[in-house]
């Protein structure tokens, strides 16, 4: 509302229709300019802070390894057998397939039925020997005391002497062989040979074997994974290459892509081509409750490539199209790019962009 005072400072053709506005109940929005005078500059609207934009992304071409998707069997370092040391009838198995077990530990139970009769026969040879023992001392003692005397001659206690002596060691031999029948009958224990998984056991109670037979199959070693590749990919694979190994399974749902896989190396890659295909070992952790001869998908780099790549917070995606925005000399451009693989950079997320992008683009970061 303007004041009285402005009013009267006003020139006389403006007074009347200002009061005559007054009158009708008009307010005027804010003070009126005289004639002639320039108007004020209107006031600068209030600016607020926005977040800090981030630095525009370089897209640079760079090689990635080419990976190829094959099938890897699981296997291990070594396979050792638990022969049975003796033939014989095997009373008792304490192992399945898959059982663990340690070194020394009881595998199963062979027994010889003979070797309790052989057993038998060493324990009577034994007492028998021990009683010619016992009459050739007697007879060593007696002749000595008759020498000591006079009523016997040299001769005499030397022949007594010899047979104590043949008797003693006929004692020791018999004793001898019934430790060999005795140590037969603990090789009738089947023992594990090394630490393990027990892979297959082709005996079962009442089994007839021999000695050398084998009673149980243990993976002992480390596993590994065994590949078997094209021809064609012989002379791009080597030692030391890299390995993506995808999580338990043979589907791609549940191995993953390369984004979750594993890291590998290949540490062995055999000369010899056999039916067109090539072997190789890879080297990986975390195998010990696979199976053996498990199947697993693998990623193996058979080369490399050049790629545009940005990172995947880049991307937009309205109406079912990609877009990335670019920075141009006439101010931000989205433009629609075509995406392919998702893989890691520097421990970075990168998405590889096949249409849409150039070398030397600058990508407007979010």
């Amino acid at each position: 509302m303007m004041s009285a005072a402005t009013l009267r400072a006003l020139p006389a053709p403006f007074r009347a229709p200002l009061l005559a506005l007054a009158l009708c109940g008009v307010t005027l929005a804010g003070p009126l300019t005289p004639a002639g005078a320039e108007p004020a500059p209107p006031a600068a609207p209030q600016v607020t802070a926005g977040p800090t934009e981030r630095a525009p992304f370089p897209v640079r071409r760079q090689d990635i390894p080419e990976m190829k998707g094959v099938f890897g069997e699981v296997e291990s370092r070594t396979v050792v057998p638990a022969r049975a040391r003796i033939g014989g009838t095997v009373h008792e198995v304490k192992v399945t397939e898959g059982s663990e077990v340690r070194k020394g530990d009881e595998i199963a139970l062979v027994v010889d039925d003979k070797l309790a009769l052989t057993l038998n026969a060493a324990d009577a040879k034994i007492k028998e020997l021990n009683s010619q023992l016992e009459n050739a001392r007697t007879e060593l003692d007696r002749a000595q005391q008759l020498l000591a005397k006079g009523f016997a001659s040299q001769s005499r206690v030397d022949t007594a002497k010899t047979q104590f002596d043949v008797a003693a060691n006929q004692v020791a031999a018999a004793e001898a062989d019934r430790a060999v029948v005795v140590q037969r009958e603990r090789e009738g224990t089947v023992l594990a040979p090394a630490d393990g998984r027990v892979l297959t056991v082709p005996v079962t109670p009442g089994s007839v074997v021999l000695a050398g037979d084998e009673i149980a199959r243990i993976a002992s070693g480390q596993y590994y994974l065994r590949l078997s590749l094209p021809e064609r990919h012989a002379a791009d694979i080597r030692e030391g290459g890299l390995v993506r190994i995808g999580a338990r399974g043979i589907s791609p749902d549940k191995a993953g892509g390369l984004a979750t896989a594993r890291d590998g190396r290949i540490v062995k890659v055999y000369p010899e081509i056999t039916g067109g295909r090539v072997m190789a070992d890879v080297d990986v952790a975390g195998l010990g409750d696979y199976f053996v001869n498990e199947r697993t998908l693998v990623w193996i780099e058979i080369g490399r490539r050049a790629v545009l790549a940005v990172p995947p917070e880049a991307v937009t995606t309205r109406h079912g199209v990609d877009y990335v925005r670019l920075m141009t000399p006439q101010g931000p451009l989205d433009v629609a790019v075509v995406l392919g693989e998702r893989f890691a950079d520097g421990g970075k997320p990168r998405v590889e962009v096949l249409t849409g992008l150039a070398d030397g683009d600058k990508v407007v970061m979010p």
